[in-house]
């Protein structure tokens, strides 16, 4: 299991040089800002938050060249308030994040859980949202998925000391994790 210093560690050995983005932990609230003619792109995580460095990782590994320009990618965010057919809004943009930020967690030897980041919903059944995201995650197992995503699995799968190779683990872990 991979601590947040690790993690942290792990993206900017994969991600500086190639992208001037580094991982930023220990904020109130997560945030990504674009590279600088000074600085580079920052990718910052709440607290000391594995889940939330993960999660944060996944959006970036989804975000286009065009994206990763725009403060947050360009996106707005809807607080914790939404209403449910908000909410369903919320969950389809969610599925591809959350499936990557799961094989992420596998490989980084840490649980995962869908998150549906709606306090003011307390009774919701998210369970049609994790089917929609681990139906994703079998689809990114046949298929592959993007590219700084598999870099950074892989990457975090050797570090822990992993014998098999990323799609025989993945492989596995996805199948463990449908029985």
């Amino acid at each position: 299991m991979l601590s947040t210093t690790q993690l942290i560690c792990a993206f900017n050995t994969c991600f500086l040089p190639s992208y001037n983005t580094c991982l930023i932990g220990g904020a109130e609230e997560p945030l990504y800002t674009p590279a600088t003619p000074s600085e580079p792109a920052k990718l910052y995580f709440r607290s000391d938050y594995a889940s939330s460095a993960l999660h944060e990782i996944s959006h970036w590994c989804v975000a286009g060249e065009a994206r990763r320009r725009c403060e947050d990618y360009g996106y707005w965010y809807e607080s914790d308030s939404r209403n449910k057919q908000a909410q369903a809004k919320f969950e389809q943009v969610e599925v591809k994040p959350q499936a990557i930020e799961c094989i992420l967690h596998w490989s980084a030897g840490l649980p995962f859980r869908v998150s549906v980041d709606n306090l003011s919903l307390p009774d919701y059944d998210a369970s049609s949202f994790e089917q929609s995201v681990l139906s994703q995650v079998g689809c990114y197992v046949l298929s592959g998925f993007p590219q700084r995503a598999r870099v950074f699995a892989v990457h975090l799968l050797a570090h822990r000391g992993c014998d098999l190779n990323f799609k025989e683990f993945l492989e596995k872990k996805y199948e463990n994790y449908c029985r």
